[in-house]
């Protein structure tokens, strides 16, 4: 029922604020977990909230006693893991894998059934194959497969391979935990890249890129598969619930920037030179997204269309430097 208590964590990340915002208006009451600045930030973005949200600090989801915080929660959608650009790739690795063990095994010793895994679709994806091979990704309503990154490689590679095999072991070792444990109720999700506006509430204070998330999948028909989880029957009924998102239209930067010019004209002069763009095409992967519906009832034809996920991604871009600009910090865009 939208009144049970919902722990989310990493609630100030990108997607993460989507999916409290998205829960909070449909009722549920939440608890976020965050560290440093972050849990001020949240305070004050959900404060006409009330009492239906609070945050908690958790400084590190790998080490952390959550006991406490876990009293009274219904369910738990854990988005909370290190990004490739921030830390070394052993923070990535162990960040990832630890801190997804640490949660559920405290979430299944709180009695806690429902859990909400937020995963990537580079678990499922062969890193040595392009996107547009066949061969790199199902197109079968349950997904067996995984990407061929061994934890040995990832540690001698950069970081978004560690990236990659983080996502990969996290969610095994999620899946590992949830079939020796058969009182936990398990959904992974695995979005592509993220794009879209700012979530209410979600606030980058000073000039941060590396704050900025950026396939043209909206990250508010990712958070709204991940809140419609909450209520999807049992595996024990509706089968293995391991859900690869994609978007549902193709689109090229070329087209993208197109649209920005004529639906934004006081912008083209900002545009980056087509003879700049990227040599690779942002696709739509060939995932089949009819598994989304029968278990969590999110039909992908209600998904944002591309124009709008461009158009209002942009819009948020904008309000946000000029609020950066509103408070005094010189706003230098990387070329």
């Amino acid at each position: 029922m939208p009144s049970e208590l919902i722990l989310v964590t990493g609630a100030a990340g990108f997607l993460a604020s989507h999916i409290v915002h998205q829960l909070l208006e449909k009722g549920y009451r939440v608890r976020g977990t965050a560290r440093g600045a972050k849990v001020q930030l949240l305070k004050e973005g959900y404060a006409s909230y009330g009492d239906r949200f609070e945050v908690v600090s958790v400084q590190d989801v790998a080490e952390d006693d959550i006991t406490e915080h876990l009293k009274g929660v219904s369910a738990v959608i854990h988005t909370a893991a290190p990004l490739p650009s921030k830390g070394s790739v052993e923070t990535v690795l162990d960040g990832s894998i630890k801190g997804s063990l640490n949660v559920i095994r405290q979430v299944e010793k709180a009695g806690i059934e429902k859990v909400v895994f937020t995963s990537s679709i580079v678990a499922a994806l062969n890193p040595k194959l392009p996107l547009t091979d066949k061969g790199n990704f199902t197109i079968l309503s349950v997904c067996p497969y995984w990407n061929p990154v061994t934890q040995e490689e990832a540690i001698h590679s950069d970081n978004f391979t560690a990236y990659k095999a983080a996502k990969k072991y996290a969610e095994k070792t999620v899946w590992q935990f949830a079939e020796e444990h058969k009182n936990i109720d398990i959904t992974t999700v695995l979005p592509p890249f993220l794009y879209g506006p700012f979530a209410p509430g979600f606030q980058i204070p000073a000039p941060d890129f590396v704050a900025l998330s950026t396939d043209p999948m909206d990250v508010r028909d990712t958070a709204k598969v991940h809140v419609a989880a909450l209520t999807a029957p049992p595996g024990s009924v509706i089968g293995h619930k391991r859900l690869l998102l994609s978007s549902v239209h193709e689109l090229s930067y070329e087209a993208a920037l197109k649209l920005i010019a004529d639906k934004r004209p006081e912008l083209k002069d900002r545009l980056v030179s087509t003879s700049k763009l990227p040599t690779y095409p942002v696709l739509k992967l060939d995932v089949d997204l009819e598994r989304v519906t029968q278990v969590t009832g999110v039909d992908s034809s209600t998904f944002h269309s591309w124009e709008e996920t461009i158009l209002d991604t942009v819009d948020s871009l904008i309000a946000l430097e000029k609020d950066w600009k509103n408070k005094g910090y010189k706003v230098d865009i990387p070329a």
